[in-house]
């Protein structure tokens, strides 16, 4: 039993590391995170239909929300493991939320990308990884699979 854990503790360790390494090739590091995720969401407040719907969830509590997305962008990019949130529930149930807003998300991050990114990898590696979220996180929020029923679908 201790040489699996050791094993697997030892894999971790490895992807962790493969993770900085990649992410450093990119020009990519915690001040980079902390300046993403700072600059997007102070575009997120400014946005016409993405800032009230976030402001309306969030007020009062943005440091918290800033601290849980540095949290969560650099466990997704350095493999660390270090954020435990649940994004579905943590979206569900939000007021006017709307499969709509995914792809005004996805453009304005990308946007600020393109203005902050260290590199062009770094922008394609987490646009991907972006989208994969928003898809994700659509998927899980408004996909009624009785919709997908053929005996629904008309002839």
């Amino acid at each position: 039993m201790g040489t699996e854990i050791q094993g697997r503790a030892a894999h971790a360790a490895a992807i962790r590391e493969r993770a900085e390494a990649e992410m450093n090739a990119m020009g990519i590091d915690e001040a980079f995170i902390d300046r993403l995720v700072e600059t997007f969401y102070g575009r997120v407040l400014q946005h016409p239909t993405l800032g009230p719907v976030f402001d309306a969830r969030l007020s009062g509590r943005w440091p918290e929300h800033m601290q849980k997305m540095k949290s969560f962008w650099s466990s997704v990019a350095f493999r660390s493991g270090a954020y435990g949130g649940k994004p579905v529930q943590a979206h569900t149930g939000v007021a006017n939320m709307s499969p709509d807003l995914f792809p005004q998300w996805l453009a304005l991050f990308s946007e600020t990308l393109s203005d902050i990114a260290p590199s062009l990898d770094a922008k394609a590696w987490f646009m991907a990884t972006a989208e994969r979220i928003a898809r994700s996180l659509t998927l899980s929020l408004f996909y009624n699979p009785a919709l997908d029923d053929p005996q629904r679908k008309p002839a």
